[in-house]
């Protein structure tokens, strides 16, 4: 284990082995309090500990606009999150939605004690983090006892196979009480296979589906995130649109007749199936 002390005239990185590989916390040089952590050089989260409200990548802020959509602005919400990096998320709900309750699950037992050591949580904030399994985790959950699911987890860059499937999708509908919306963090590449059934597999269990991503990604001319919505009642989706398109990096929003051409015949994913999503290639990083 390898660990940089930070000065306090110039912060400097915090680099440990943990479960998943090679954790660094960088310092922001544009924001004397904010990091951004990596896993075998791939980032996986970026924090600002004196502006918890401040989204950083661009994947995270398009989460951020549905949070702020799941209830009336400033109402407290149960929401759970899968896969826990460096807590963004559930920092940003604390912030903008006081007295929210929130649970984490991250496998990564040795990056959750980095994470708490150097870049605490506020000790008001009613979140807490299981070490375990997303599924083991999800399974834990009482029904109906979220209004907001995050799925965001990656191994090696990749989401394991097995939080891909109707399996796991059927215990997320589960967790979700009435009005409900999940959001999944997904990564692919052309010819986006993996991101297409996804897709058919969310609309074997969710009636209203959107798809939030950069046209180029869409478009299948490079590999990226796309942030997958769904629910049992109506997305906003108008103001999806507005938020995502006036973004540092615009997105577009597709859902109804465009979303369903875009899926092209995908079936649906099953547990039997299941594989993990694309490895990125090492341009991405670069």
């Amino acid at each position: 284990m390898a660990r940089n002390r930070r000065s306090r005239q110039e912060p400097a990185a915090v680099v440990e082995k943990v479960d998943g590989g090679l954790a660094e916390l960088m310092p922001d040089r544009d924001r004397p309090r904010a990091w951004t952590l990596l896993v075998d050089g791939a980032p996986q989260s970026h924090v600002d500990l004196d502006d918890p409200a401040y989204l950083d990548f661009e994947y995270q802020r398009r989460i951020g606009h549905l949070a702020d959509l799941v209830a009336p602005p400033g109402k407290p919400i149960q929401a759970l999150h899968l896969g826990g990096g460096a807590f963004t998320l559930a920092r940003y709900i604390a912030a903008t939605r006081p007295r929210s309750t929130q649970q984490i699950v991250e496998r990564d037992t040795a990056l959750i004690q980095l994470v708490r050591r150097e870049l605490p949580l506020d000790p008001g904030a009613r979140i807490r983090v299981r070490g375990t399994d997303a599924r083991a985790g999800l399974a834990k959950i009482a029904d109906g006892w979220a209004d907001l699911v995050i799925a965001d987890v990656f191994s090696g860059a990749r989401t394991p196979a097995h939080l891909t499937s109707t399996e796991f999708l059927t215990d997320v509908r589960r967790v979700l009480r009435t009005g409900g919306y999940y959001a999944a963090n997904l990564a692919d590449g052309p010819p986006l296979t993996h991101l297409r059934g996804q897709l058919a597999t969310a609309a074997a269990l969710f009636p209203e589906l959107a798809l939030v991503a950069d046209p180029a990604v869409l478009r299948g001319k490079r590999f990226g995130n796309a942030v997958l919505l769904a629910g049992d009642r109506a997305l906003p989706v108008a103001e999806l649109t507005r938020r995502s398109a006036s973004d540092p990096h615009p997105a577009r929003v597709e859902h109804g007749r465009g979303l369903r051409d875009f899926s092209g015949g995908a079936v649906a994913v099953t547990d039997a199936n299941a594989v993990s999503s694309p490895a990125p290639p090492p341009s991405v990083f670069r």
